[in-house]
């Protein structure tokens, strides 16, 4: 990190944030964002209710540590295994992270399917999980790469389908049902 790098990272840990509002430190830039809608939480909680307890943490407003990248998202929901990491301190590792999912808003749009998708890949995240209500489509995006042909770090796998259709999340022995998934109107 350069010492920009540093200085954004602690004006963000001291950052009062507005409450109703969510900060997140991406690429060394603040990105500050109002409370999601009623929309984006019922389909947070229809993932977590189908999140195996007894093996999966399926968290929100959780930050996440990337090594080296200026970076510490809060993902809508994070998903790693039980015992993974000592369950204390803000920030969770990327390294033990399985699934990530961001609920797409007229604003994040180009964060959700870009800027987070390569922030993610980056980070090794295993399984990174776009809910589209403005399109009423959720993309599976697995095999994390690096560097893929564009020279950026991108998913190899991408499957995409339509709210309704089941979402199989084979990391977490899980067929996402989505059947109680809205779109926007």
């Amino acid at each position: 990190m350069t010492a920009i790098d540093d200085r954004m990272t602690g004006i963000f840990e001291n950052l009062e944030v507005p409450e109703g509002f969510k900060a997140e430190l991406i690429r060394g830039e603040i990105v500050m964002t109002a409370g999601p809608e009623l929309a984006h939480n019922l389909i947070i909680r229809a993932i977590q209710h189908q999140t195996p307890y007894d093996r999966w943490n399926a968290l929100t407003t959780q930050d996440v540590a990337f090594v080296g990248a200026a970076s510490e998202p809060q993902p809508d929901l994070v998903v790693f295994e039980r015992g993974a990491v000592e369950e204390s301190g803000r920030l969770l590792p990327a390294s033990v992270v399985t699934l990530v999912v961001e609920v797409v808003s007229k604003t994040s749009v180009f964060r959700d399917y870009r800027t987070k998708r390569e922030l993610y890949a980056e980070g090794a995240i295993p399984v990174y999980l776009i809910i589209d209500p403005i399109k009423g489509v959720c993309v599976l995006l697995t095999e994390p790469a690096r560097a893929s042909a564009s020279g950026l770090p991108d998913y190899v796998a991408e499957r995409t389908t339509k709210f309704g259709e089941p979402v199989p999340l084979d990391l977490l022995g899980v067929v996402l049902d989505t059947t109680e998934f809205q779109p926007c109107s």
